[in-house]
């Protein structure tokens, strides 16, 4: 498969990956549990995404949107219609996701798959009140979330290089941008 098949496939996979995300969240803010007891939050917070607070609830339904605007990003970035959204915020959403979701996965915003695995070995101790619903929650970060967030900022860098590749395949070669001031021929 080509580089372009690939970060082809980038931008389909971030749509997929935001409605899959969107969904779940949808499913929230309409009453089902949906995974919420396994997302990874402290035991107050948890307590009032379970128990329905209606904040927790805004904030699904506000996800939810998110959601379906991410999906007709993602495939902004495939389409002749992209032309009605400008290129460098395109560029700048998906490169911007993309960072902060794989940033995530990898634990540098206080989740991920390092702090995951430092808790799980005990070389972070887990909060002594809440030692086994940390390390229950650390085992669906690990296992579950951080992959997801990897896959899905993956996708969106994929289809950030895709838009950043295209757009440079489209521009003529133009001398100026190799530092000349003279055309091609005069060399």
């Amino acid at each position: 498969m080509s580089r372009a098949d690939w970060a082809r496939v980038g931008a389909y996979g971030a749509a997929a990956c935001a409605s899959a995300y969107g969904a779940m969240k949808l499913a929230q803010a309409l009453g089902a549990n949906a995974l919420a007891d396994k997302d990874p939050l402290p035991p107050e917070l948890r307590e009032r995404l379970l128990a329905r607070d209606p904040l927790f609830v805004a904030s699904h339904w506000a996800l939810a949107a998110a959601a379906v605007v991410g999906v007709v990003v993602a495939l902004a970035t495939l389409r002749p219609w992209r032309a009605a959204l400008p290129r460098r915020l395109l560029l700048a959403v998906t490169w911007t996701l993309g960072v902060l979701m794989v940033a995530r996965s990898i634990g540098a915003l206080g989740h991920g798959l390092v702090g995951d695995a430092l808790l799980l070995t005990g070389i972070r101790p887990p909060p002594v009140t809440h030692a086994a619903l940390a390390r229950d929650l650390a085992w669906w970060d690990l296992l579950l979330w951080s992959p997801f967030f990897l896959l899905w900022g993956s996708c969106w860098a994929a289809a950030g290089w895709r838009l950043g590749r295209r757009h440079r395949a489209a521009v003529p070669d133009d001398p100026r941008r190799r530092g000349s001031r003279w055309p091609t021929g005069f060399r």
